[in-house]
């Protein structure tokens, strides 16, 4: 055979290699995605937003405060800045392979060989005995052993590319909760606040209800009054009362839920969030962009999309192992029965070849596994179209939610101001003998009622707008995310790794 003719067979088999080196390379899916929000119409929504951070928006100091606190101390978001380091660990396992292996060894041995089992005589150079059988020998060994696997047929690259796509899956994971922990900060704070408003509703209820009461008990002694009269006023000032432990109790909780989330005892924050505060109330203007803004904005989707590449990868990776394994494979070192000439020239020993190894019969073993890895792949791509269409869903939610909560409190409000001159005319007219009692109590419970349906109804306009804001995925990239949070390789090229983009 000519050497043109080798070099030809050479080229074919590197390209036949090359052929069937990797699986097909990942690339994002494309799903499509709504063009406009359906609770949107005419200027109720913004198309940018504002890069500070969303919370700041209420202009609440404390919150500022609350929010600045737990991202430094939650503990789900230190458990999630573990999860990364140890996914970044487990990168740089996967990528060691792709380098060749080098192991030291070193022994010394004192063997005696069986009498009634011969072995060989060995002899010197110089004609002398060096050993027969049944002699103890000294043996003195040290060396390296190396060994490298090339990476033909991309298992090993897929496995990295794997072991990548976790790493940046944990850093969303990390996203997802600092998004869920922004939310509940906000939301059990505005929950107090509208506890404590609620709470001072009840409070004036009944001490307006107790004036009522004396009152109508001084038009008693007068006989202008029924002991009716008395024993109804009585029981709307119990009623008032019978309605402040269920408030009590549910301000603590929230005190309580607060103190969890900033990574401390329940109670550490009683004494400081123990003033009533009115709901801090943000603006009107929803803060919105396109709906396929969702797929970079929420980090949930973002780790979704990276589950995949993962799974995706792993096919790539069950792949390989149809396909041969060549390695490379060397010894060097020196041995000796004798440690005086242990570093001579003679006892060099070195060996250096290519192994192959190439799986023949497994029993299906590796086709199943493929199929495995295939339907992982379909079955995480399938809870990726799931995800975003649930991301969809949270967020036309999160808005009809926020804009029918502004109109309720518009007509709440208009609902007050009418009863607040209704209850003013029932005393006025009672305390003058032309109303009976009953409109009065009507008047009054009416009144409060309202008034409580204010407070509720600022909680959950604030509550809804908190909602829409992490239903469309903004702030999680905004505090400062530790150093360990972040893939190295990746962070300078793609700098949205680090935290997403924020809206």
């Amino acid at each position: 055979m000519t050497t043109t003719g080798g070099r030809a067979i050479v080229v074919m088999i590197a390209a036949a290699v090359a052929g069937c080196a990797t699986s097909p390379d990942y690339h994002p899916p494309v799903l499509a995605v709504p063009a406009h929000w359906s609770e949107v119409s005419g200027g109720s929504a913004s198309a940018t937003t504002s890069q500070s951070p969303w919370w700041t928006t209420f202009g609440d100091a404390e919150l500022d405060s609350l929010v600045e606190r737990a991202v430094r101390a939650n503990l789900d978001l230190q458990l999630g800045e573990a999860r990364v380091r140890e996914a970044r660990a487990q990168r740089s396992t996967a990528a060691a392979p792709l380098w060749p292996a080098v192991d030291a060894r070193a022994s010394i041995a004192r063997e005696r060989e069986s009498a009634n089992a011969p072995a060989p005589v060995r002899v010197s150079p110089e004609g002398q005995l060096e050993s027969r059988p049944g002699d103890v020998d000294n043996l003195f060994q040290a060396g390296f052993d190396a060994s490298w696997e090339l990476d033909l047929f991309g298992g090993r690259r897929r496995a990295v590319e794997a072991a990548q796509a976790d790493l940046e899956s944990a850093v969303y994971d990390r996203g997802a909760v600092m998004l869920t922990l922004l939310a509940e900060v906000a939301r059990n704070y505005i929950e107090l606040r509208g506890l404590q408003q609620r709470l001072l509703v009840q409070h004036a209820s009944q001490a307006a209800r107790q004036d009522m009461l004396d009152l109508t008990r001084s038009r008693y002694a007068g006989g202008m009054a029924s002991e009716f009269d008395v024993a109804r006023a009585a029981a709307q000032v119990e009623a008032a009362a019978s309605q402040i432990p269920a408030l009590e109790a549910a301000r603590k909780e929230t005190v309580h839920r607060l103190g969890v989330l900033l990574g401390q005892p329940p109670g550490a924050l009683a004494d400081e969030l123990q003033p009533g505060r009115p709901v801090p109330v943000a603006a009107v203007r929803l803060p919105l962009g396109l709906p396929s803004d969702l797929l970079r904005q929420r980090p949930d989707l973002r780790r979704a999309e990276r589950q995949l590449a993962a799974a995706s990868a792993r096919v790539g990776v069950a792949t390989a192992d149809l396909y041969p394994r060549f390695s490379l494979l060397g010894t060097a070192g020196l041995a000796s029965v004798a440690a005086s000439d242990f570093f001579s020239r003679a006892s060099t020993l070195w060996s250096i070849g290519p192994s192959l190894t190439w799986p023949i019969f497994r029993g299906g073993q590796i086709v199943a596994t493929i199929e495995v890895r295939d339907a992982q792949q379909q079955q995480t791509l399938i809870g990726y179209r799931r995800a975003i269409l649930g991301a969809l869903e949270d967020v036309e939610n999160a808005l009809a939610a926020c804009r029918r909560e502004q109109d309720r409190r518009a007509a709440l409000f208009r609902m007050l101001d009418a009863n607040q001159r209704a209850a003013d005319l029932a005393r006025t007219l009672y305390t003058s003998g032309l109303s009976d009692f009953r409109a009065v109590l009507d008047a009054e419970r009416d009144l409060f009622q309202a008034q409580d349906d204010l407070a509720r109804s600022d909680t959950m306009a604030a509550s809804g707008l908190v909602a829409l804001y992490k239903a469309i995925g903004g702030g999680w990239d905004v505090p400062t995310l530790p150093s360990a949070a972040m893939p190295p390789d990746r962070e300078a090229a793609h700098p949205d790794i680090a935290g997403g983009v924020s809206k």
